[in-house]
C-alpha cells in the first residue's frame, strides 16, 4: 500500500565546494519567523532601489544570509552580490559574503518547502561526516516574476562547513 503525505523535498545531488568572497549590498533584518513574508519583498525592493540610485548593477541573483538559526526569530541579511562597493544609504549597507567551504545543493519547489529541504540536506551533510559551521545562505535562482510556477523555482542551499585545523 502506498503512503500518502508530503513528498520528499526535491534536491539536486549535494556537493562540497569552495566559494569565493563576494561583495554585497545588504539589509540586516531580525524579525519573528511569522513576519518573514512581510519583510522580505520590501527589503529586496529597497536593496535594488539603492543599487539603481548608485548606478551599480547586481553581479548575480539575490540571496539571504542567515546569521543565526533560531526557531522563533529570523536573523538574516537580504543580500545582492555586487562587483563594486555600495555606499550606506538608509538600511542598505556594504557587506561581504566571506569565502567558505560549503555543502551545496539546489532545491526545486515553492519557498514553503524550504522548511523540509534544509533538514534533508543537513542530514546528508552529517551522513558524509561533515560538521556545520554557523550560518547559511539561500540563493534564489528563479525570479517568480519571470516564472509564476512555484514547483519550478530553484533555490541554491549553502551550508558552511567546519574544518579541523592542523
Amino acid at each position: 500500500m502506498m503512503q500518502t503525505g508530503t513528498p520528499a523535498p526535491q534536491l539536486s545531488p549535494p556537493q562540497i565546494v569552495r566559494t569565493a568572497a563576494q561583495k554585497t549590498a545588504v539589509i540586516h533584518v531580525v524579525c519573528p519567523r511569522a513576519e518573514i513574508r512581510n519583510v522580505m519583498e520590501p527589503g529586496v525592493r529597497e536593496v535594488y532601489a539603492a543599487l539603481r540610485a548608485q548606478g551599480i548593477a547586481p553581479s548575480g541573483p539575490w540571496f539571504t544570509r542567515h546569521l543565526r538559526v533560531d526557531p522563533q526569530v529570523f536573523d538574516f541579511e537580504i543580500s545582492v552580490p555586487v562587483a563594486s562597493a555600495v555606499q550606506h544609504v538608509g538600511r542598505v549597507q556594504p557587506g561581504e559574503l566571506p569565502a567558505a567551504t560549503v555543502a551545496q545543493t539546489v532545491y526545486r519547489g515553492p519557498y514553503e518547502g524550504l522548511g523540509e529541504a534544509w533538514p534533508a540536506f543537513k542530514a546528508w551533510i552529517r551522513e558524509q561526516g561533515h560538521q556545520e559551521a554557523p550560518g547559511l545562505w539561500e540563493r534564489y535562482l528563479t525570479d517568480p516574476a519571470q516564472n509564476p510556477h512555484p514547483q519550478d523555482w530553484l533555490t541554491e542551499l549553502n551550508q558552511p562547513l567546519q574544518h579541523a585545523t592542523p
